[in-house]
């Protein structure tokens, strides 16, 4: 048997027992199992497999074991979740040519509630979509589909007590006008889920994110004659969708001021939990009375709960929504984010749930995964949520760590091998615009007003191929200012005379918001970004269609511009890459990256890489970097 030694990785807090060799389809695993032995010099053809649930197996909850030896493999789960869970690992295990290794794995997960939020009130998404999504989220085992079902644009469930809600005349025009989810379809999606290992939490959210309602029928949601209509939607909607297929029921509450708060969380935690569901409201958000499970989404508070604690059991979302930043830099952030800020489940911390809100209107549904990161950031996710463990804080998470002997860079640098051959093997129809970049070293200065010389200024060092510079800013007490200078170099080798492309960007556009500095002027590059390639500038090789465009500095919440789709050129992830001409040996890449405006990221991406015939974005091969 090939092996190497049993590894303990403190950073993730638990052992990993691997016995395995290069190119085995069981080091790609992700979520990568608890614990597994594997003999690569086996390559064994599965002609059976026994699949039973043994109620008395000495595991967690959603635990299970898988066994192949000869031509059979053996599943074992404590629960009809966890054999979900050591079917989806079996299908990880085939090789490309249909052969298994010989493999023990035990495995179970951290945290009992392992999510993803799809915000299908302001954009709709067909029944048909949501169930290949939901392959997706069983593949990676993720037990939870948290449906926002209803936003500011429209109410997207049936409704027969007061069919005007879902009467396009009250809806915000040109989103998805009139769709809406029929109570069947809603049924269809939950039985789907559920034969998947997935538990469906739908969400009405009240009073907050609801300008349809106050349109359709003239009074809020928090009014006496609201809370009268709300009373038969509610009970209308558990009349048709029982306590067993979701026994969790999220009643918003957020970003919302009114009169009377605690007498309306009152009012519908009562309706839910006599229907028999367990609510659950957002944080910060309207105050919930106890037993109601907060779901957080502000940073600030849950670095409170870690250092702290809290008297309520709680989710996470504030590791940080698909829709802001860079999904490139998004993926690292989530894998290096420490659950709960905890361990593992602890009695209040029960998980975390991964949100992505298209607040900009999107007109071709199918670039809204391509556009947030979807699925490099799920799979972050479910690798973190199932394996739990201690890693960064949370101002440091998008901070490539620069020692690569630390065990963080070597848990990522590990976790981007296995998503590369996921992107490449599993992924391929996901349209996937992410590649390995956590080993790209530079060095950038520390930012001192506009205007300063370059030699003027400190340097330290980074790694990643997208960097964080409010991040980075902070990390070494360095003040963030509205307009800043900021410099990024690094070294390049190449064999011959050659010609590179690589993802440029400036600017990394929120999906929640059109603020942003735009497109470039013609010729050049957005946000007053420049390249230089030894010495020589580097220009954008295309015209720029809609040059200066979208200049957006302050939010655009609820205007005009919310309503216009983004377009290719606005991320550098989606249009075109950037061109460069390498000599043979080392070549020096410089980047001015100013601070334009007092905006609400400042990422810089510099990524080479390769883009095949199809469209298909993978690893530049040929490159050094040092």
């Amino acid at each position: 048997m090939k092996y190497i030694e049993t590894m303990k990785l403190r950073t993730i807090g638990v052992l990993f027992m691997a016995f395995v060799a290069g190119g085995s389809a069981a080091q790609q695993l992700i979520p990568m199992p608890r614990e597994m032995r594997c003999d690569t010099t086996w390559r064994l053809r599965v002609t059976a497999v026994d699949a039973k649930v043994n109620t008395r197996l000495h595991l967690p909850a959603e635990g299970y074991t898988l066994d192949i030896s000869g031509s059979k493999a053996t599943l074992r789960a404590r629960d009809s979740r966890g054999l979900v869970w050591a079917r989806a690992t079996l299908r990880q295990l085939e090789g490309a040519d249909g052969l298994y290794p010989k493999v023990s794995i035990r495995d179970w997960p951290a945290f009992p509630i392992r999510g993803f939020m799809h915000d299908v009130g302001r954009n709709f998404r067909s029944v048909e979509m949501l169930k290949r999504e939901l392959d997706l989220f069983s593949q990676y085992k993720l037990n939870v589909f948290h449906r926002h079902l209803t936003d500011n644009p429209a109410w997207r469930i049936e409704c027969k007590a007061y069919p005007q809600l879902n009467d396009p005349r009250f809806q915000c025009k040109g989103r998805d006008d009139g769709k809406f989810y029929t109570y069947d379809e809603i049924r269809d999606v939950i039985a789907y889920a559920r034969q998947r290992g997935i538990t469906v939490i739908p969400e009405i959210d009240m009073p907050g994110h609801s300008r349809f309602f106050d349109d359709t029928f003239g009074f809020s949601m928090a009014s006496p004659e609201g809370m009268k209509v709300l009373r038969k939607c509610l009970e209308e909607f558990f009349s048709e969708i029982s306590a067993a297929d979701c026994p969790y029921f999220h009643i918003g509450s957020d970003e919302v001021h009114v009169d009377n708060p605690k007498e309306f969380m009152t009012f519908c935690e009562g309706i839910v939990r006599a229907h028999g569901r367990t609510p659950i409201a957002w944080n910060p958000g309207l105050e919930p009375s106890a037993g109601t499970v907060h779901q957080v989404w502000n940073s600030a508070i849950g670095d409170t709960i870690a250092a702290e604690g809290c008297s309520y059991r709680y989710i996470d979302s504030y590791q940080g929504y698909l829709n802001i930043g860079s999904p490139i830099l998004n993926v690292a952030k989530n894998f290096m984010h420490t659950s709960c800020g905890v361990t593992a489940a602890d009695g209040k911390a029960m998980g975390g749930i991964l949100c992505l809100w298209n607040d900009v209107r999107v007109a071709d549904k199918s670039l809204t995964f391509p556009q947030n990161g979807m699925p490099g950031c799920l799979l972050a996710f479910a690798e973190r949520y199932w394996r739990g463990g201690r890693m960064l804080p949370t101002g440091d998470e998008t901070l490539v760590p620069v020692n690569t002997a630390s065990e963080v860079y070597a848990s990522l640098a590990d976790f981007e091998r296995r998503l590369a051959w996921h992107r490449d093997r599993l992924l391929y129809d996901w349209d996937m615009r992410w590649v390995a970049n956590a080993s790209q070293p530079w060095l950038v200065t520390l930012p001192t007003r506009r205007g300063a010389r370059l030699d003027t200024m400190q340097w330290r060092a980074a790694r990643g191929g997208v960097i964080d510079m409010k991040a980075f800013c902070q990390h070494h007490g360095v003040e963030v200012k509205p307009s800043m200078d900021a410099w990024m170099r690094t070294e390049i080798h190449v064999d011959a005379d050659t010609t590179i492309t690589a993802w440029l960007g400036f600017d990394s556009p929120g999906r929640a918001t059109k603020m942003s500095h735009g497109i470039g002027l013609q010729g050049e590059w957005e946000a007053e970004g420049r390249l230089f390639v030894n010495g020589v500038e580097v220009l954008p090789r295309l015209p720029w269609n809609e040059p200066g465009k979208y200049r957006y500095h302050k939010d655009t919440w609820h205007q005009a511009p919310e309503e216009v789709p983004y377009t290719a050129e606005q991320f550098c992830w989606m249009r075109q890459p950037a061109w460069l001409t390498l000599r043979k040996g080392w070549n020096m890449v410089e980047i001015y990256c100013p601070r334009v405006f007092d905006a609400t990221t400042w990422q810089v991406t510099f990524i080479p890489i390769h883009i095949d015939a199809n469209g298909h974005v993978s690893e530049a091969k040929g490159l050094r970097f040092r």
